[in-house]
């Protein structure tokens, strides 16, 4: 994914006027004009196929009542497919705008005694920006369909196509909700790769504070915790989202097939765990950033000090014998015992020179062996 498009999907603008209507259908600038994508099955029956138009894909589903259908609408650029959308699988208006608004918070809604509304999220991390890319994936269950409608073309659902397409699993032995469960549990199971280079990208930040920090790696653990903030408001509504339909009535979510969200609710709930962990790793990032900035200043404080230390003698022998107080009165002759003598001294510069040199060499010697050195 090129950087202009990453950063165009992670800033997106809701269209929607101020005041209007609620449940007013519009169509973003930005979205895709739709693709029409249609599986049919059964146990013994499959059939896959991409539809020219809404009114083929309508058409297909009526002629085989008898088979389970994952309609897939891809895009919805169109806003007459979302009146017919409306009107022909009874959704509610409010329902389609959420669906339309694209940033919703995952939920679940009970719309009739029989179907259900539920919106989840797919990850992916972003190794341009370093960020968290999250796409809104809407679902309707109905008697013997389930809808679901995105905004991008491309989605993690493919080894659920697969499984279909091969006859893995229970998928083509199960009722309709059992489809939805399968979608949920793929989605959440691409959750865990994204923890993955999250904690990859951890490490790898870790080794810059320790090897060079600068403003510049400050910044990105920043963001990051700015990523794990958003990537827990995504997740824990997937947990209640779970736990809503684990209280559900007999004739939305059969008691048998409960099981399978616990299970898809333990994954969830291991994220959480997952997310907060990566958390608490990168507030320690920053105190780890800390600490070694300032472990690197007094280092260098170290050094100034080991030199200043160095030059305050040899400063106060250079001021010292740079009075010149005369040894002699020019003008009678008279001798003063307390001048400096050591100033007609024919060897006194070099000897000067020496003495120095000697207390030099032996304060490095005195604060290396009091190991002043080893840090350096």
């Amino acid at each position: 994914m090129s950087k202009r498009k990453a950063l165009k999907r992670r800033h997106k603008i809701i269209e929607r006027k101020a005041g209007a209507k609620p449940g007013s259908l519009y169509v973003p600038s930005s979205a895709l004009q739709p693709r029409f994508f249609l599986v049919s099955f059964s146990e013994t029956f499959y059939d896959e196929k991409e539809l020219e138009n809404y009114g083929q894909l309508l058409k297909s589903v009526k002629e085989r009542p008898d088979a389970k259908h994952w309609i897939d609408i891809r895009g919805y650029g169109d806003l007459s497919l979302l009146e017919h959308l409306t009107k022909d699988f009874g959704l509610h208006p409010l329902q389609v705008e959420d669906v339309i608004n694209d940033y919703q918070r995952p939920k679940v809604e009970e719309f009739s005694d029989d179907r259900l509304f539920i919106i989840t999220r797919m990850l992916n991390w972003s190794d341009t920006l370093q960020t968290i890319d999250d796409d809104q994936l809407s679902l309707f269950t109905g008697p013997n369909y389930i809808l679901t409608l995105q905004s991008d073309y491309e989605d993690c659902l493919d080894p659920l196509r697969e499984r279909i397409r091969q006859g893995k699993g229970l998928i083509r032995h199960r009722p309709v909700i059992y489809t939805a469960y399968a979608m949920l549990d793929v989605v959440y199971d691409f959750y865990f790769p994204v923890m993955g280079d999250i904690s990859n990208y951890i490490d790898e930040l870790e080794h810059k504070v320790l090897v060079a920090p600068s403003r510049r790696i400050l910044a990105q653990i920043l963001n990051l915790k700015g990523e794990l903030i958003k990537l827990r408001r995504i997740i824990w509504p997937e947990r209640d989202n779970l736990n809503e339909l684990l209280r559900m009535d007999e004739n939305l979510v059969p008691e048998n097939m409960k099981v399978y969200f616990r299970d898809a609710y333990d994954h969830v709930v291991q994220l959480i765990d997952l997310v907060d962990s990566h958390k608490d790793m990168t507030s320690s990032l920053v105190e780890l950033y800390m600490s070694t900035v300032g472990n690197r200043m007094n280092e260098i404080m170290k050094v100034l000090t080991i030199i200043s230390t160095i030059f305050i003698p040899l400063s106060f022998i250079v001021g010292l014998y740079g009075m010149n107080f005369a040894h002699e009165n020019p003008e009678t002759g008279k001798v003063f015992p307390m001048s400096m003598p050591e100033l007609y001294q024919p060897y006194g510069y070099p000897i000067l020179l020496g003495l120095m040199l000697v207390l030099v060499l032996f304060q490095l010697y005195f604060f290396y062996r009091k190991g002043w050195f080893r840090s350096l």
